[in-house]
């Protein structure tokens, strides 16, 4: 029910961005790719998505700090594919410090691009939702989103409240039949952690498997990570007709760790 239909995902050009990226595109949605990286290693990316799936995939380098910027996206994702009919807010960045030493501008900046472009980006693609009578709005929240950890402040206030917004825009748009989720991940294998881990390695003087155990261990029951196709298959099943009375709800995809 997926082909022909327009997804914009944000934070798309790596890690689990891109994983719901390659996952939407291989049910035939064309795809607006957004993120930060290198020029060329993002135009391979395209044509490669463009080759192996063979749909419409266009890229917009948007800056979510900035409101203006996350309603131009919305806009050229419509004016290149079609209307956005399949929204998802993933992009986000992290800092780790204790409240008394958090940096004023981090902590203005984790909330700017983790929580309130998602808002903006909802603003903007919502109406045109309504107006057809279906949209998906998936928002790529964490554990974090539903308890803390030390040090995460700024993380960890703006994954709750993305956790708030799922629940208000799936109330408000109901009655047109789009649906807003959540999706609450714990550890999963990205670039970014695979480099924390290898780092902590040679650290301690450690092999990586042993650092790779040691993290889950600090949080998840389940002591395996999840992948960012693992993330892009649950956006794909909350796009489709099974998942149509699905709304409002944070889905944890997290090893156990928000169930202790």
């Amino acid at each position: 029910m997926l082909r022909g239909k327009t997804a914009l995902v944000t934070g798309s050009t790596s890690g689990i961005g891109l994983g719901i990226a390659q996952a939407l595109a291989a049910e035939g949605c064309a795809i607006m790719l957004n993120g930060f990286g290198d020029t060329a290693a993002i135009e391979r990316l395209r044509r490669d998505l463009v080759n192996r799936h063979e749909v419409k995939v266009v890229y917009n380098g948007a800056d979510l700090s900035r409101p203006e910027q996350v309603r131009e996206l919305v806009a050229d994702a419509a004016a290149r594919l079609g209307p956005v009919d399949v929204l998802v807010n993933n992009a986000g960045i992290q800092h780790v410090a204790p409240i008394e030493q958090f940096p004023e501008a981090k902590w203005d900046a984790i909330i700017a691009i983790n929580l309130s472009a998602a808002f903006h980006a909802i603003k903007a693609a919502l109406p045109a939702m309504r107006n057809r009578g279906w949209g998906r709005i998936v928002n790529i929240a964490s554990a974090h989103g539903l308890v803390a950890s030390e040090d995460k402040a700024a993380y960890v206030a703006a994954k709750h409240g993305l956790v708030g917004l799922t629940k208000v825009a799936a109330l408000e748009a109901a009655s047109s039949f789009v649906t807003c989720n959540a999706i609450c991940p714990g550890w999963v294998l990205t670039p970014l952690v695979e480099k924390q881990i290898a780092d902590r390695a040679a650290a301690n003087k450690t092999s990586v498997e042993y650092e790779q155990r040691e993290l889950l261990r600090e949080k998840q029951k389940l002591l395996a990570f999840t992948t960012p196709e693992q993330i892009g298959a649950m956006v794909v099943f909350l796009c489709g007709e099974a998942a149509s009375t699905m709304t409002g709800a944070a889905w944890s995809v997290d090893g156990g760790w928000v169930a202790q």
